[in-house]
């Protein structure tokens, strides 16, 4: 067995870890994964807003604000997002904790961001999208919301393996500093 410098074996352990990270001498820098990780909660909460824009559409004929309020179902659904009253008292409640009267659930369901975020809440975090029986299976809702869930997945993924390779670098970081502190090093 020879003898290995302690020179030497810090720079392989430096090396051994930016290698582990990712890193290459003489190319590109790899984007971090919490760039990555970031790029796909973005990517997710995208397609979240163009599935709202086609559940309003497909109940309502367009989406956005409208000038006028609307109604469908003969009065019984509200807004573009086509709520009965009940159902914005009742999951208002489990959302925010408060609990709204008749008016003031009358008034969400015509303002079109608040709506929209109760129905985000409702399909997305709850993993409800049945409230729309007809415009779910027109839009295919069901695998758009698995195509959500899988830029989450891989965000927390991507998330997890920056962190990972944060540590490895860090790891071997301290290793030298280590080295250098108790004299390993020549002058």
């Amino acid at each position: 067995m020879s003898f290995m410098p302690p020179q030497t074996m810090a720079f392989g352990l430096v090396a051994a870890a930016f290698l582990a990270a990712g890193c290459q001498l003489g190319t590109q820098p790899p984007q971090t994964a919490s760039l990555q990780a970031d790029d796909l909660r973005n990517r997710a909460e995208e397609h979240k807003e163009e599935i709202i824009r086609k559940l309003a559409k497909c109940e309502t004929g367009d989406f956005g604000p409208s000038e006028r309020p609307i109604y469908g179902g003969q009065g019984a659904y509200l807004g573009r997002m086509q709520f009965s009253v009940q159902t914005i008292i009742s999951y208002h409640i489990r959302k925010d904790g408060e609990r709204l009267s008749i008016v003031e659930a009358t008034k969400l369901a015509h303002d079109y961001d608040r709506a929209t975020k109760l129905a985000k809440y409702m399909i997305f975090d709850l993993e409800e999208p049945w409230h729309w029986p007809l415009c779910a299976k027109k839009i295919s809702l069901r695998s758009e919301m698995a195509k959500v869930k899988g830029f989450v997945d891989q965000a927390e993924v991507a998330a997890a393996k920056g962190k990972t390779s944060e540590a490895i670098v860090e790891a071997a970081t301290a290793e030298v500093v280590n080295h250098e502190a108790e004299g390993l090093y020549p002058p």
